[in-house]
């Protein structure tokens, strides 16, 4: 039985207590309803459903908890009170605009490609511009991993996005070059633990201007065509100002206007809105508009949404989007607000241990590192390793090597090293 799990398995027990019928039966009725609530836990503790390749289904299955802030249904939540003066400074007859689609432009693929790997040799990231806020690799990302913009990347933002089915968890690299040793260079980098909340530290960039996921945002193809998306969408505007609201946890602002968006402001479509008469694709779009939203991520072409490339979409259905205007959205309230002067603070996460055992080995043997760490969101494990859920893990190193324990929360990221001689 799963006792472990959320208090909600307990929950669910302690209402059938109280049901008027024999004990025995009491019981079984009990057992049934943890076991079936947990199989449901269960179902989302990991990603094997996923399926492989690029832009692989995940057959129902949802990126971060039902209570990620892109997951939350925010369709009842309040307006901010400057939601017009928002709207009026983006235009309130920008239209809406669908920054995904099938076929190519300009040689280009449309939208953002991401790819679904199991047993990928990790391999090393070197970075370019944001290293000092990037998570370091290794990660899991082949040679011939699709570029935003495949099959000739240009010079955009050049984003790679990979799934590790095996272990769950997300690479997302920003302006990805491949390198002729099979390691990669990028702008910068972020993990994400898709069964987990994860906060980036405070002011922190990821592969998205915003410090938010690339992937949590995207449209994908199959979930329009399950004929529902379950979360917000991942928009840009062509002004941004310096301040960012959650989920976002970095600003990138080119604007000194009040009225300029902070970074991870969501707009969300209004309920008034008709959208009985719109084609199937578009139709799934807007309902999830409604229901989630879109956040701002990026500066950009405004009202840009993104999604995932994909043969399959109907480029003209998706162009019906166009006819949505700016006005038809409203701002969610916007609160907190961080700006220079009121950024939370805290501490990092405290490493009270990072040990080998045994620290020394012949070539062949085995390592056990372990670790105890207190206020960490998440831990990686470099080189060799990787993002790793629990307290320890074990190495095979062919050459005496220094590991490196990056330990990460909201607040910023505390280091401890260990080296494992190999006679």
């Amino acid at each position: 039985m799963c006792f472990a799990l959320k208090p909600l398995c307990g929950n669910v027990l302690s209402r059938f207590v109280f049901l008027e019928v024999p004990p025995m039966k009491r019981a079984l009725l009990a057992g049934f309803a943890v076991l079936a609530l947990c199989s449901a836990v269960f179902a989302q503790s990991s990603c094997s459903q996923l399926s492989l390749g690029l832009n692989g289904s995940l057959n129902g299955f949802l990126p971060f908890p039902a209570d990620n802030l892109w997951n939350q249904n925010i369709a009842n939540a309040s307006v901010d009170p400057n939601s017009d003066n928002y709207i009026n400074f983006i235009g309130s007859t920008t239209p809406l605009h669908p920054d995904f689609g099938s076929g190519l432009y300009n040689g280009q693929t449309i939208g953002i490609p991401y790819d679904v790997v199991s047993g990928t040799p990790f391999v090393s990231i070197n970075f370019t511009e944001y290293g000092d806020e990037s998570d370091p690799g290794p990660m899991p990302v082949p040679a011939n991993a699709p570029i935003e913009g495949y099959p000739h990347p240009g010079n955009g933002d050049r984003h790679v996005l990979m799934i590790d089915r095996d272990n769950c968890w997300l690479y997302e690299m920003y302006y990805s070059f491949p390198e002729k040793n099979d390691n990669w260079k990028a702008g910068s980098a972020a993990v994400w633990d898709l069964l987990n909340d994860e906060q980036r530290p405070y002011t922190w960039t990821s592969a998205d201007a915003a410090g938010l996921s690339v992937f949590a945002g995207l449209a994908r193809y199959d979930e329009v065509a399950s004929g529902v998306i379950n979360h917000a969408l991942r928009f840009t505007l062509q002004y941004s100002q310096q301040a960012f609201t959650p989920p976002a946890s970095h600003w990138a602002n080119n604007s000194t206007n009040q009225y300029a968006a902070p970074m991870g402001m969501r707009l969300r479509l209004k309920s008034s809105f008709d959208i009985s008469g719109f084609p199937t694709q578009s139709k799934v779009i807007l309902a999830a508009l409604q229901q989630y939203g879109m956040i701002m991520a990026d500066n950009g072409s405004s009202m840009y949404i993104t999604g995932d490339t994909d043969h399959r979409w109907n480029n003209n259905d998706l162009a019906s989007l166009k006819t949505v205007p700016a006005s038809a959205f409203e701002v969610v309230e916007i609160n907190p607000l961080y700006t220079p002067q009121n950024v939370p603070t805290g501490p990092p996460p405290t490493i009270s241990s990072f040990m080998a055992n045994p620290p020394t080995i012949s070539a062949g043997q085995s390592s056990t590192l372990s670790w105890n760490v207190s206020g960490a969101s998440y831990e990686i494990v470099s080189p060799q390793v990787g993002a790793i859920r629990g307290t320890s893990v074990s190495v095979t190193p062919t050459t005496t090597t220094t590991y490196t324990l990056y330990s990460t929360n909201a607040y910023g990221r505390s280091t401890a090293q260990v080296t494992v001689t190999v006679q």
